[in-house]
């Protein structure tokens, strides 16, 4: 239990930080993938394009949501039962059909 109570802490406070290779863009994203964060270098207004700096933005959340995603993968992969893999639970495509005895009819 002790190890489970280690790992939920870690999950609560879990972001990463995704930055630009030149420096404009600073992107920090929570364990759930939500935003938490944008830093933009003032110099960003005047070398990119609106559409270069969306862009640049949505990059870097993209990185920085994927970091979490691992980082919450090496946290909770080592506590899940034998046999139940970690993206049947946890991953994109994830149903409740792994946890019940028959398959799930749409609408009900």
């Amino acid at each position: 239990m002790t190890r489970v109570r280690e790992a939920y802490g870690k999950l609560a406070v879990l972001e990463h930080t995704a930055r630009s290779a030149d420096g404009m863009v600073a992107v920090t994203v929570g364990r759930n993938g939500q935003l938490r964060g944008i830093k933009l270098n003032p110099r960003a207004y005047r070398h990119l394009s609106p559409t270069q700096l969306a862009d640049a933005i949505m990059l870097q959340a993209g990185q920085a949501a994927t970091a979490v995603s691992e980082q919450s993968r090496e946290l909770l992969e080592p506590l899940m039962p034998e046999g139940l893999p970690y993206d049947q639970v946890f991953g994109e495509r994830a149903t409740l059909d792994g946890f019940l005895p028959g398959p799930v009819e749409p609408g009900l």
